[in-house]
């Protein structure tokens, strides 16, 4: 039974984060998926911010 509820969490995990039907991005899995990285401050100058990672104050950002 717990061998179902752990197939059952990894399928949960893997099918949350789909960056193709969202418009934001709002999670760290989406973020690397669209070649991001999470920062704590402001991106850095050659960077755009493309999102959060949905922590407070995270940022995803991504190079220009």
């Amino acid at each position: 039974m717990r061998v179902l509820h752990l197939l059952f969490m990894v399928l949960l995990v893997c099918l949350l984060p789909l960056p193709g039907f969202s418009k934001d991005i709002t999670n760290p899995v989406s973020c690397f998926r669209n070649k991001g990285a999470c920062v704590p401050f402001a991106c850095a100058a050659r960077q755009r911010q493309v999102g959060t990672c949905g922590l407070h104050g995270l940022r995803c950002c991504r190079k220009k």
